[in-house]
C-alpha cells in the first residue's frame, strides 16, 4: 500500500470518527437539557457553557502550540463561525429538543449537507445546477412532510411543531458557521479556526454561562451530556473531522455524513432509551438520499480569495 493510499485510508476512517462524535451530540443535547416535563440543565447553560469548556482546552492547544493570532481580516469569517457553530447552532438544537426527541431532531437535521451547500451556492459564490435545487426543494419537502406527520401523531394537528423550526434555524446556523470557517480554514489550519473560534466566543460565553448557572441540582447524566457536547462535540470532533476532510479528501470523505442522522437515531436507544421508530428511519433515509443524489450534481466553484496568514 503506497504512502498516498494510507493517508487516504487515514482520512476516511478519522472522518468516520467525527461523524460518529457529531452524531452523538443531539442524544447527548437531549441528555444534558432534559425535557419540557423534567428539564435539567437550561439550553442557554449548555450552549454557553460547552463553548466557555472548549475554548479553555482551546487556550491551552494554542499555547502549546505557539500559535499566531488571527489577522484582522479574518475576524469577520472567525466571528461569523463562532455565532453560527459555538452559539446559534448549540443554542436552537437545546431548545428545540426540550419538546421533540433525538430521533425527530436527526430527521430535521439530516438535511445539514444540503443547508451547507445551499450556503456555499451563495457565501462562496458556486453554481449548482438545476438537479440540486431540486433535490434541494424535494428533501426540504421531505422534511415538511414528517414535521406535519409528527404534529398528528402527537395530536397537534396538522401543523408544524414550532420546534421543528428551532431545528431548522439551528442548520442553517451550523451551515454558516461551517462555511465561513472553510474559507479562512487555507490561512490559519484547520484544527486552529475551531480554537480561535471558541475562543473569540468566550467573552459572550464565560458571562453567558456563569448568568445561566443551575441554581436546582440536576443529575449526573445531565453533567455528562454536557462535558460530552463541551468536549467532543465542540473540540475534539472537529480535530478529527478537519483532518479527516484534509487526508483523505474532502469529496470522499464528506460522504460520511450521510451516516450521521442514523447514527444519532441509532445512538438515543441505549442514551436515552428510546424505541426504534420506523417512521424516522423512513423519512431520514428519504433525506439521505436527497443529499446523495445532490452530490451527483457538479457545483462549480469560483476561487476564493483567503488572506494571507
Amino acid at each position: 500500500m503506497t504512502h498516498h493510499s494510507r493517508d487516504e485510508n487515514l482520512g476516511l476512517w478519522l472522518g468516520v470518527l467525527g461523524v460518529t462524535f457529531f452524531a452523538m451530540t443531539v442524544p447527548m443535547t437531549r441528555l444534558a437539557t432534559g425535557s419540557a416535563e423534567a428539564p435539567q440543565l437550561s439550553p442557554w447553560f449548555v450552549t454557553f457553557g460547552r463553548a466557555v469548556l472548549a475554548g479553555c482546552l482551546s487556550l491551552i492547544f494554542l499555547a502549546l502550540t505557539r500559535s499566531p493570532k488571527p489577522q484582522t481580516q479574518h475576524l469577520k469569517a472567525l466571528g461569523v463561525a463562532a455565532l453560527g457553530n459555538a452559539i446559534g447552532y448549540p443554542l436552537f438544537l437545546g431548545l428545540a429538543l426540550r419538546h421533540v426527541t433525538a430521533s425527530h431532531a436527526a430527521v430535521i437535521t439530516a438535511t445539514l449537507p444540503l443547508v451547507t451547500a445551499a450556503v456555499a451556492a451563495w457565501v462562496m459564490h458556486q453554481r449548482a445546477g438545476r438537479g440540486f435545487w431540486a433535490c434541494a426543494v424535494l428533501g426540504s419537502m421531505l422534511v415538511l412532510v414528517f414535521s406535519v406527520l409528527r404534529a398528528h401523531q402527537l395530536g397537534h394537528g396538522w401543523v408544524p411543531q414550532w420546534a421543528d423550526a428551532l431545528l431548522l434555524v439551528a442548520v442553517v446556523a451550523a451551515s454558516l458557521g461551517y462555511i465561513y470557517g472553510a474559507q479562512i480554514t487555507p490561512a490559519l489550519g484547520a484544527e486552529r479556526v475551531i480554537c480561535w473560534v471558541c475562543v473569540l466566543a468566550m467573552p459572550v460565553s464565560l458571562p453567558g454561562m456563569l448568568l445561566n448557572w443551575p441554581a436546582e441540582p440536576v443529575t449526573i447524566s445531565a453533567w455528562g451530556g454536557f462535558a460530552y457536547v463541551g468536549v467532543f462535540s465542540m473540540w475534539v470532533g472537529f480535530f478529527a473531522w478537519y483532518r479527516g476532510l484534509a487526508l483523505g479528501g474532502a469529496l470522499r470523505v464528506s460522504q460520511m455524513q450521510l451516516l450521521q442522522p442514523f447514527l444519532s437515531i441509532l445512538f438515543a436507544i441505549p442514551i436515552l432509551g428510546e424505541t426504534l421508530d420506523p417512521i424516522s428511519l423512513l423519512f431520514a433515509a428519504g433525506v439521505i438520499c436527497t443529499v446523495f443524489l445532490s452530490k451527483r450534481f457538479a457545483i462549480t466553484t469560483a476561487p476564493v480569495r483567503t488572506a494571507k496568514p
